[in-house]
C-alpha cells in the first residue's frame, strides 16, 4: 500500500522533471530544427483543413449560387399534378406579411424553344432546324432583380426594363460561343449576339424578340433560361389568372425557414403548392456531390496526417537516437525513464500546438477571407473555403493525438535499451 501511495506521489515530480527536460531540449535545439519542425507541423494542419475545406467549399458555392440565384431561402413552386400555383395571390400576400421575410419574387415558367437563323432556310429538307428546347420565365425585372441579383448575371447587353417590349434575356449555356464543349444531346445557337433576333415559341404562340442581354451564371436553371418581362409573357401564353409557377422568399438571417414553411403550410397552402426549404430545393446531385467531397477531403486529409504522425517519429527518433548517451546518464543519475519519456512527448506536442496555432491563424485571419473575398473560378461554382470552429477544433485534437502516438514510440524503443550499452555507444 505504501508502495502505490509513493508512487502516486512520485507522478507530480515526473511531470516537473520531465517538462524541464522537454524545456531543455527544445532551447538547446537548433533554431533551424525547430522552424522546420513547427513549419512541417504547420503544413500539415493546413493540409488537414484546408483540402477538405476547398473540396467543400467548391460544392458549397454551388450551393450558395443556387440559392442567391434561384430558389432563395424557401421555394414554393406547382404541385406534380399542376401546371400552376393556385391561389398565387394570396399565398403572395400571406408571405409577404410574415415576419422574417424581406422580400419575395414570383414567376411564370412555361416550356418552349428559341431558333436562330430561321429567315435564311435550310439548304437541305434534312438539315436540323437552329432551334433549342429551353424554359421561358417571365418576371418582374425589379423584383426579380432585389431577390436574386439577376441582373448582376448580365455579361453582355442590358438587363430587362419594365416596359421592355419583344426583348428578352438569354441564358448563356444555350448559345454555343458560352460553351468549350459540343455534344448532340446538348444543342446550342450559333451567331446570337446582341441586339440579334430570335424567334419564340411558346404555347403553339411564336414571336420575334431581340437580344438583349446575355446572363452566366453556375446555375443551369438560369443559364438554361430565356427571360420575359411577365406582362409580356402572359399575353403570349394567354395566362390571365395571375396564378404564376415558382415564389421566391429572402428572409433574414435570424429567421428560421422551417417557421416560414410551416406558417404557410399552417394556412393550407400546402393544398395550392409544393413548399421547401433551400436545403430541400436543393438538385439532388448537389447533395450526392456534398457527401462525395466530404469523403474525399477526410481520405486525403488522413494521408496528410499520417504523414506528420510519420515525420515526427522519425524526427523524435533520430533527436532520441543521437541523444542516447545522454539518456543513458540520465537513466544512470536515476531520472525516472518514465519522466524521460513524457519529455519527448512534451516535446512533440509543442510542436503540435505551435504548428496548430500558426495554422489556425492563417485559416481563418488569412485564407478564409481572401477566398470569400477572391472564390476560385471552378467551372460550376465559385469555390470558397469552408472552415468551422468546431471542425478545426476537432483537427487540432486529432493533430494533438497522432503527434503523441508518434513521439511517445521511439522515445520509448530508446528508453527501453540497457542503460550501460546507452552510455557506452553499444
Amino acid at each position: 500500500m505504501k508502495k502505490n501511495n509513493q508512487k502516486t506521489k512520485s507522478w507530480p515530480i515526473i511531470f516537473k522533471v520531465a517538462f524541464f527536460l522537454a524545456f531543455r531540449q527544445v532551447k538547446r535545439s537548433s533554431i533551424w530544427t525547430n522552424v522546420l519542425i513547427i513549419f512541417i507541423m504547420t503544413l500539415t494542419f493546413l493540409n488537414l483543413v484546408i483540402v477538405s475545406g476547398i473540396l467543400v467549399g467548391l460544392i458549397e458555392g454551388a450551393v450558395t449560387a443556387v440559392k442567391n440565384h434561384y430558389i432563395g431561402d424557401v421555394f414554393i413552386s406547382n404541385l406534380k399534378q399542376k401546371s400552376f400555383i393556385e391561389k398565387s395571390q394570396d399565398l403572395i400576400k400571406v408571405a409577404e406579411n410574415l415576419p422574417g421575410v424581406e422580400a419575395l419574387t414570383y414567376r411564370y415558367i412555361e416550356s418552349g424553344t428559341i431558333e436562330s437563323e430561321y429567315k435564311q432556310g435550310k439548304e437541305r429538307p434534312t438539315d436540323r432546324d437552329e432551334s433549342v428546347g429551353t424554359s421561358i420565365a417571365g418576371i418582374n425585372p425589379e423584383i426579380e432583380d432585389r431577390v436574386s441579383g439577376l441582373a448582376s448575371l448580365v455579361v453582355e447587353g442590358e438587363y430587362l426594363d419594365e416596359d421592355d417590349y419583344d426583348q428578352v434575356l438569354v441564358g448563356a449555356m444555350l448559345l454555343k460561343k458560352y460553351l468549350d464543349f459540343e455534344s448532340p444531346n446538348f444543342p446550342t445557337l450559333a451567331n446570337v449576339e446582341i441586339g440579334s433576333r430570335v424567334r419564340i415559341t411558346v404555347n403553339g404562340n411564336t414571336r420575334e424578340v431581340t437580344v438583349k442581354g446575355i446572363t452566366k451564371s453556375k446555375v443551369d436553371e438560369i443559364d438554361r433560361r430565356v427571360f420575359f418581362v411577365d406582362k409580356q409573357l402572359k399575353g403570349l401564353i394567354g395566362r390571365d389568372d395571375y396564378n404564376v409557377d415558382e415564389i421566391v422568399l429572402r428572409i433574414s438571417p435570424k429567421t428560421n425557414p422551417i417557421a416560414i414553411k410551416s406558417a404557410l403550410i399552417a394556412n393550407g397552402f400546402d393544398k395550392y403548392a409544393r413548399i421547401q426549404t433551400q436545403e430541400e430545393a436543393e438538385p439532388k446531385f448537389i447533395k450526392d456531390m456534398k457527401k462525395t467531397f466530404a469523403l474525399l477531403g477526410n481520405i486525403i486529409s488522413s494521408i496528410g496526417l499520417a504523414v506528420a504522425a510519420i515525420t515526427i517519429f522519425i524526427v523524435i527518433f533520430i533527436n532520441a537516437i543521437t541523444r542516447r548517451k545522454f539518456i543513458g546518464i540520465l537513466k544512470g543519475i536515476g531520472i525516472e525513464p518514465r519522466a524521460i519519456e513524457i519529455a519527448y512527448i512534451l516535446q512533440s506536442l509543442f510542436y503540435a500546438f505551435i504548428g496548430s496555432t500558426l495554422g489556425t491563424f492563417l485559416v481563418f485571419a488569412v485564407l478564409k477571407p481572401y477566398f470569400l473575398a477572391h472564390p476560385i473560378n471552378f467551372p460550376f461554382s465559385d469555390g470558397i473555403l469552408v472552415a468551422t470552429v468546431d471542425g478545426t477544433i476537432i483537427r487540432i485534437a486529432v493533430l494533438a493525438i497522432a503527434t503523441l502516438i508518434a513521439g511517445y514510440i521511439p522515445a520509448r524503443i530508446v528508453v527501453k535499451q540497457n542503460t550501460l550499452d546507452a552510455i557506452l555507444g553499444r
